[in-house]
């Protein structure tokens, strides 16, 4: 039971448009380019990738905190933040190629599918090292958390505090069974890919849609993900979302050095209760001891859309703590 609650869960990562995996997919949205005249603020220096681009806001000087959005998403599901926030942090916005109408470029993809979020978060850590920004603070928000991750234990030199929403760091875990391995759900996320990939687009959005309004409660904020996702590159979210699945993060948390903190929600099934969800994130981050985990009640997967006061006061105090 609880691994089939988890997965109905954890599935608002992607549209999943075959029996495999018909939950969810999307997040947030922003600009396409990243040098000199790149965003909202042209003042910092030039960066070019074919993996992201990344949008400034905020003065110069102040300190830096960087933005993941999550799959099929743009940078603007962050909007309220950057709009909380004015003034008190220079904050760096990843778009990634091939989500919410940014060109896939690098993140393409052909008959088989090659990561994602591993490169992308390689290409956040460049950023940081040619920025020359200092132990910048960083937010992930479903996939973003994965990229957060991987990026704070990979890098933790780069990384000053890193907060996970709604994110577990090996998703696998619940397509298999007890004592699964990235090896042994291998298999399940090529199925996945398989079905994401070739569905017919009509298919493949009419099934997104459906779990992209369960992911928010909130239904004025809905449009917004729902365009995020007919905005993206089917093939490039489908690549994606294989990856968070066959991807397991759980030995590398013990190298993470930043202090971290994980906004989660409860699980969306009837069956599964306040505790059985604290149960499971606790297990998942068991390997970094240290770690916040916060769960965040009357909220489905886009926190920031659902319960903006919580998530704002909870983003306040970790970045000031």
């Amino acid at each position: 039971m609880i691994r089939t609650a988890f997965i109905a869960t954890t599935l608002l990562l992607a549209a999943a448009p075959a029996a495999l995996a018909q939950k969810a997919l999307a997040q947030d949205g922003h600009v396409n380019h990243a040098g000199p005249d790149a965003g909202p603020d042209a003042g910092h220096r030039a960066f070019t990738s074919d993996r992201l681009s990344v949008a400034v806001d905020g003065p110069d000087g102040a300190p830096a905190l960087i933005l993941i959005p999550g799959l099929s998403s743009s940078p603007d599901i962050w909007q309220g933040t950057v709009d909380h926030l004015a003034g008190r942090y220079r904050i760096h916005r990843i778009h990634v190629a091939g989500f919410a109408g940014a060109a896939p470029q690098a993140n393409a993809q052909g008959d088989a599918p090659r990561p994602v979020a591993a490169p992308v978060a390689e290409e956040i850590a460049r950023y940081i090292r040619e920025q020359h920004l200092n132990k910048p603070a960083v937010v992930g928000h479903s996939m973003g958390g994965t990229m957060g991750m991987m990026l704070a234990a990979r890098h933790p030199d780069l990384v000053g505090r890193l907060m996970v929403v709604d994110m577990i760091p090996f998703m696998g875990a619940m397509f298999g069974a007890p004592g699964a391995t990235a090896e042994s759900v291998t298999p399940v996320a090529d199925q996945i890919w398989a079905a994401q990939a070739n569905s017919p687009r009509e298919t493949y959005v009419a099934q997104a849609t459906a779990s992209i309004n369960g992911m928010i409660n909130t239904e004025s904020r809905r449009e917004e993900a729902l365009q995020d996702m007919r905005d993206s590159d089917q093939k490039v979210s489908a690549a994606a979302f294989r990856e968070l699945v066959a991807t397991d993060l759980r030995p590398e948390l013990a190298k993470i050095t930043a202090p971290t903190e994980v906004l989660y929600v409860k699980f969306n099934d009837a069956r599964m209760t306040d505790a059985v969800t604290d149960a499971v994130y606790q297990m998942s981050f068991a390997n970094l001891p240290g770690a916040k985990l916060k769960r965040i009640d009357d909220s489905a997967h886009f926190i920031m859309f659902d319960q903006p006061t919580a998530f704002y006061g909870e983003l306040d105090a970790f970045l000031t703590r």
